[in-house]
């Protein structure tokens, strides 16, 4: 690292040698959040919140273009509600915070703070469902949860967090199997897409689905030091909730049943996610898509005659097509802007000076490779489209390049603790459906089940750890 980058990084951890006081120096210089007096919780900053606020865009329009309605249901749950669902409550009762008192007196009965909602929920639904005819009920909130985690990390862990829970129930099994999948390939097309992050999808195994859940689907992602991050989840319920809570009907023959159920989330863990995907020793580095500010303009020499009229005149035009920031701040110097910029991450930079105006021209910087681009000023609109869908794609590769050269193969666990010990990321590795096995891996090596991928590989044909016959190829990792 040059003298320069020395001088930059001074005030952060290099990501090499500390990746999670890294992470939280990012999180806190680049204010995207910071910590509050409510242990656990964190504030999210206006430059935090905008970036949820373009995934939460884009998501609800992916939503509504499927035929997703949001609506919105109490933040308190009565114990009894609870309850209902046996295997639900004991998955989240550690997690689970009580009120117990209000207005100076004891509750008759104990309220808890949603740690997520399909008990409320289908609660309305048994209230709202009478006929066939009223299917399906496809139905989202965006909301906050709490959960009482004992380690939290802002964004990726906190107590309090905002997400999206989606709760659809169906008059046939092959309907909620299918709407299942379609928000899946939804989230998959979000951290793609949107987050410039490639993804895994795969069925979660048995011990790691979702409380109450059939069947649990997951897109997996790999951060910059090879752990993994869930990044979304998609479950099929079947009848587990609808028929304890007395979701009933009248079907098409005129008799009592009880309809098909699906579960689906995304949350602000996702920008965890962009920050250990794409940041570096810079500091925050953003996929154009999603960065609130896609280009900075910066003057230089401000004080000579013309320069700061032009960049103005250059902001304007831009932004009526992009999501512009001009730093216009005379108590900066221009070195000290650019570090400002880089370090929250903005795609794009806009040089311009004397010297530039002169040859009808601007500079252009790219965040994600610090190329300079000399730009003539009439041209600048369409360029900069151009460099924004480069710098999109190149940060989805980079991304896409680190998952290939961090996936390994093992067929014993001595292979398998060396591939992590030499080059943490995913595992390949047969699986022969026993919990014990799955248990006593994560127990060996810090590495849990990821998921069982759609694209299976036959790799062998005994289990990792056991040696038994095994026809599941399982992803393994380690975990945020």
């Amino acid at each position: 690292m040059s003298g320069k980058e020395n001088n930059f990084v001074k005030d952060i951890t290099n990501i090499d040698e500390d990746f999670a006081k890294w992470y939280t120096d990012i999180v806190i210089k680049a204010e995207l959040a910071d910590y509050t007096d409510t242990k656990g919780c964190i504030a999210i900053k206006p430059y935090g919140y905008a970036i949820w606020e373009n995934i939460q865009n884009y998501t609800d329009k992916k939503f509504k273009e499927v035929g997703v309605k949001n609506a919105y249901f109490p933040v308190l749950i009565p114990e009894s509600l609870l309850e209902k669902e046996k295997e639900h409550v004991e998955g989240f009762a550690p997690e689970v915070a009580w009120v117990t008192e209000a207005g100076g007196q004891k509750l008759e009965e104990k309220l808890c703070i949603r740690p997520t909602s399909e008990t409320i929920i289908c609660t309305m639904y048994s209230k709202w469902l009478n006929s066939w005819r009223d299917l399906p009920f496809v139905y989202n909130q965006w909301c906050n949860v709490l959960r009482w985690e004992k380690e939290t990390r802002p964004f990726l862990r906190s107590r309090e967090f905002l997400w999206q829970e989606g709760h659809t129930i169906h008059e046939t099994e092959e309907e909620a199997k299918r709407r299942t999948m379609q928000m899946l390939d939804i989230y998959a097309d979000v951290i793609e897409n949107l987050l410039a992050i490639p993804v895994i999808k795969g069925l979660k195994t048995e011990s790691e689905k979702f409380a109450g859940a059939e069947e649990t689907y997951t897109v997996e992602t790999m951060m910059h030091d090879g752990r993994a991050l869930q990044a979304g989840t998609s479950h099929y319920f079947a009848q587990n909730f609808t028929i304890p809570f007395e979701i009933k009907y009248q079907n098409r023959e005129g008799k009592e049943d009880y309809p098909y159920q699906t579960s689906w989330g995304i949350s602000t863990r996702l920008i965890g996610g962009i920050i250990m995907a794409h940041g570096d020793n810079r500091g925050l580095k953003l996929p154009p898509k999603v960065a609130p500010i896609q280009t900075v303009i910066i003057p230089i020499a401000m004080h000579k005659e013309g320069v700061k009229e032009k960049a103005l005149e250059i902001f304007n035009i831009l932004n009526k097509k992009y999501r512009m920031e001009i730093d216009l701040r005379e108590q900066y110097s221009p070195g000290y802007k650019f570090n400002d910029w880089e370090m929250r991450g903005v795609p794009v930079r806009i040089e311009i000076g004397p010297k530039d105006i002169e040859q009808g021209k601007i500079v252009l910087v790219r965040r994600d490779t610090s190329e300079k681009i000399d730009v003539k000023i009439e041209e600048i609109e369409e360029k900069l489209h151009s460099v924004l869908d480069k710098i999109q794609e190149n940060m989805y590769n980079i991304c896409k390049e680190r998952m290939i050269q961090k996936t390994t193969i093992a067929h014993n666990m001595q292979e398998f603790e060396e591939n992590l010990k030499e080059n943490q990321g995913f595992i390949k590795a047969m699986w022969c459906g026993s919990e014990k096995c799955e248990e006593k891996i994560h127990e060996k090596t810090g590495a849990k089940s990821r998921c069982i991928p759609f694209k299976e590989e036959n790799i062998d044909n005994k289990c990792v750890f056991c040696g038994k016959y095994a026809d599941k190829m399982v992803i393994w990792g380690r975990q945020y």
